[in-house]
């Protein structure tokens, strides 16, 4: 599995069965191996030693286990007896490396336009709070990975994530010099509750160091509570959350924030859709290739109410089957332009006018 797992390219690998492989490209594009373990057992015992790496055992007692291969290759695993004995072990190895995708890529992938891409840097780098939402290997690290790779690098970012590393920010010139200013941490978990480093507890001690941005790796517990309060105090917080639409990205908050507070769900709405006025959601579709469906802000009235507006969209306008393959065609389109209160809000960060005419257009800017 080497030369796939370090391959150029490769985003997923998918073990259905000892004799059944698939590999998954950051194109989109899907391949069946037919290579293959030679059985059941002969599965096993090869994901078994590439699991030794980080300490994890897979055996009957623990027939389901995560782990890690490197600081940014997850694998999964299920084996017997959760899966049939001439199955042998289903798997998934996830590669992830955010950083390694441009703007042009995802430009000429199909993603999202320059357009839309220019303003979710120029959200983050201006103090705007932004939550990326989307299914399981939709492209949510991948768009947030690139995001943080636009903040200049006088700007202090503090990564936080869950079990293993996948972002590797840090920029070198050739003498190995570092360019920019970034901190990395990862959960550690202990049976210890006074030793447990969890996203909650690093967050909170990520206030501490005087981060410009904070990205939470996934909101997926009590860590939206302490996320959408920095959010709220002063901090560009970008984070990544599973939803089915942007609309249902606060619903997800919202429930969420209640593992760690009882709080009234109207209280947490009015919190989180303060905190991330700005939400997107990425699909991947029918024919693999992923889109950035949505992009909303959440606009706060002067009553105190909230309005959601689409700034931009993918229309699907046709799935069509090409060369025995599903296509599917569509267009981005610009709905609306940001609020008042949000211009207002760029400016005060230190937006220069010009900048921002050219993100709204001339005529629609607040006067």
């Amino acid at each position: 599995l080497t030369k796939y797992i370090f391959g150029e390219g490769v985003e997923e690998i998918d073990i259905n069965s000892w004799k059944d492989i698939e590999i998954q490209y950051s194109g989109g594009g899907t391949e069946k191996l037919e290579e293959h373990f030679d059985s059941p057992s002969h599965a096993i015992n090869v994901i078994r030693r590439m699991l030794h790496v980080s300490g994890t055992i897979l055996d009957d007692a623990s027939p389901v286990v995560t782990g890690t291969l490197a600081k940014n290759i997850r694998i999964a695993v299920l084996k017997t007896p959760v899966v049939d004995e001439e199955v042998g072990l289903a798997a998934s190895i996830r590669i992830v490396n955010p950083q390694s995708m441009k703007k042009e890529d995802f430009i000429s992938g199909g993603t999202a336009t320059g357009e839309m891409l220019d303003f979710l840097s120029e959200c983050i780098r201006y103090g705007i709070s932004v939550c990326v939402a989307g299914a399981t290997s939709s492209g949510k690290t991948t768009v947030a990975g690139w995001l943080l790779t636009t903040i200049p690098d006088r700007k202090r970012i503090f990564t936080i994530e869950n079990g293993c590393r996948e972002f590797d920010l840090v920029k070198e010139d050739a003498e190995g010099n570092v360019l920019n200013n970034v901190v990395h941490t990862v959960t550690r978990f202990s049976d210890d509750p006074k030793q447990n480093y969890d996203q909650e507890r690093l967050l909170e001690f990520a206030l501490t160091c005087d981060p410009d941005v904070v990205c939470v790796g996934e909101m997926k517990s009590a860590e939206a509570f302490a996320a959408q309060e920095a959010a709220r105090t002063g901090h560009a917080v970008i984070t990544t959350t599973h939803a089915n639409s942007c609309k249902a990205t606060y619903y997800r908050m919202v429930t969420l924030c209640t593992q760690k507070y009882d709080m009234g769900d109207k209280t947490l709405y009015n919190l989180v859709t303060e905190a991330f006025p700005i939400v997107l959601f990425v699909k991947k579709l029918e024919d693999n290739s992923r889109r950035v469906m949505e992009i909303t802000e959440c606009e706060i009235l002067e009553d105190g109410t909230r309005q959601l507006h689409t700034l931009y969209r993918y229309h699907v306008s046709e799935t069509a089957v090409e060369d025995g393959k599903v296509k599917v065609h569509g267009e981005f389109q610009k709905v609306s332009p940001i609020s008042a209160s949000l211009q207002k809000r760029l400016l005060e960060n230190g937006m220069p006018v010009r900048l921002l005419e050219s993100l709204v257009g001339k005529e629609e800017q607040s006067a």
